[in-house]
């Protein structure tokens, strides 16, 4: 059955993503952005089709509209972006949060939260189930995010329990793919397009410590199957790939699937960086049966092959 569905942050990396998918899918779709990190470029291949609409617009002002679903993505996720404006940041994760409870409990709409595995912080739990409470900094130059999204989550169990809005939360883990920002300043962009321009590979810290890296697509996937889950479902639900890498081995990749002469470079680790990030999924594997398919080398050259084509046409 053909569902109205909006998505916020559709034209960021993962949005416009999921925009593609939900349209393949047959769906009518609505993409909101206001193209602070989020390009016109990651979507323009879908304005031809007659069933998506683009509109720019800032999730932090009220929006009105009749949909059937609400995928709320937008938010800046990489340091460099949130960093930047770090009272805009915590705005759109709030405000964001409220003006979209909002519009979902007027329309009777399902409401998914893209979360992140940021609310755990600087884990002392290894790897991390949903049932951990974290450690966050609650003052410190990451807490503008780390806290956004935590405070977000409050209010849509509270939309849940209060109102019985339909509710959908998923805590997102480390993800790279196609439609990445070269500018986002995360690790994979970062390797990536230092090794196709033959500049130094910059590891923070000795490398030693590890992220859990999940293919977009992979992702996408666990955002359907949540979504399609039974209203008394609400989640959070860790989605990411539990295969640790380090700094070193993924800068190692890199440089071999590029065939780049990049050498590497230590760089001192950002203040409150967290040392690993690894989720556990056996939530996600029973509840949603799915776990990533795509292995990294896999997912790697596909994203080589984008920042190829990308930095040829800039």
């Amino acid at each position: 059955m053909k569902k109205r569905i909006l998505v916020t942050g559709g034209a960021g990396f993962i949005g416009s993503h999921l925009c593609t998918r939900l349209l393949n899918e047959g769906n009518e779709v609505i993409s909101l952005d206001n193209y602070f990190t989020g390009s016109k470029q990651n979507i323009v291949h879908l304005l031809d089709n007659p069933y998506f609409e683009m509109v720019r617009h800032d999730v932090t002002e009220p929006y009105f509209i009749e949909v059937d679903e609400i995928y709320n993505l937008a938010c800046p996720a990489s340091p460099v972006h949130y960093q930047y404006n770090p009272i805009k940041t915590i705005k759109t994760s709030v405000m964001g949060a409220i003006n979209m409870l909002g519009l979902a409990k007027r329309v009777n709409a399902k409401v998914f939260q893209a979360s992140t595995s940021e609310v755990y912080g600087d884990p002392h739990v290894h790897p991390q189930p949903e049932s951990y409470w974290g450690n966050v900094n609650p003052i410190g130059i990451r807490s503008c995010y780390d806290e956004g999204k935590r405070c977000a989550e409050t209010l849509f169990m509270d939309y849940h329990n209060q109102n019985d809005v339909d509710i959908k939360i998923v805590r997102i883990f480390n993800t790279y793919g196609p439609n990445m920002n070269p500018e986002d300043g995360r690790v994979v962009s970062n390797f990536i397009v230092q090794a196709l321009k033959g500049e130094d590979i910059t590891i923070f810290g000795d490398g030693q410590q590890t992220r859990s890296f999940q293919y977009v697509d992979d992702l996408v996937e666990g955002f359907i199957r949540l979504m399609a889950t039974p209203k008394g479902f609400t989640g959070p639900v860790n989605i990411g790939n539990p295969h640790e890498f380090t700094m070193l081995e993924l800068a190692q990749n890199v440089i071999e699937l590029t065939g780049s002469s990049s050498k590497l470079t230590y760089k001192p680790l950002p203040q409150d960086d967290p040392k690993q990030r690894q989720p556990d999924i056996s939530l996600a594997k029973k509840e949603l049966d799915w776990e990533p398919k795509v292995q990294l080398r896999e997912g790697l050259t596909k994203t080589i092959e984008y920042f190829d084509n990308l930095l040829k046409t800039q």
